[in-house]
C-alpha cells in the first residue's frame, strides 16, 4: 500500500493536487525516551511530480518538515491527465503514486 494518498480536482487547465504522506520525518535530534539514545535522522529529501510522464514540480525537503506531510499544488492539467507523485528520502526509501484526474 502506498503512503501517499491523492485528491485531485480539475479546474479548467489546471489541476489541484492534494497529497498526504505518511512519513515519520525524523530530524535526528530527538532521543528515544526508553533507550535514551537518539533516533537516526529519516525524512523526504526530493519530491517530484508529473502529469502525462512530464516533470512539472520538483521540490527539495529537509528535516525541518514536520512528520506526515501535506502537499497542496496546482499544476497544468485537465481532467482525465495521470498524475504520479513520488518521493526519495535521505534513507534511500521511495514511493510513488499515480492517479487520473
Amino acid at each position: 500500500m502506498s503512503t501517499i494518498r491523492m485528491r485531485i480536482s480539475p479546474a479548467g487547465d489546471v489541476l489541484d493536487v492534494k497529497a498526504l504522506i505518511r512519513h515519520p520525518m525524523e530530524s535526528g535530534n530527538r532521543e528515544d525516551k526508553s533507550t535514551g539514545e537518539k533516533i537516526p535522522a529519516n525524512y523526504i529529501q526530493t519530491i517530484n511530480v508529473e502529469v502525462n510522464g512530464e516533470s512539472v514540480m520538483q521540490a527539495n525537503l529537509s528535516e525541518a518538515v514536520s512528520k506526515n506531510p501535506y502537499l497542496n499544488i496546482k499544476v497544468p492539467g485537465a481532467k482525465g491527465d495521470e498524475v504520479k507523485m513520488t518521493w526519495n528520502s535521505n534513507t534511500g526509501e521511495s514511493d510513488e503514486a499515480t492517479q487520473a484526474a
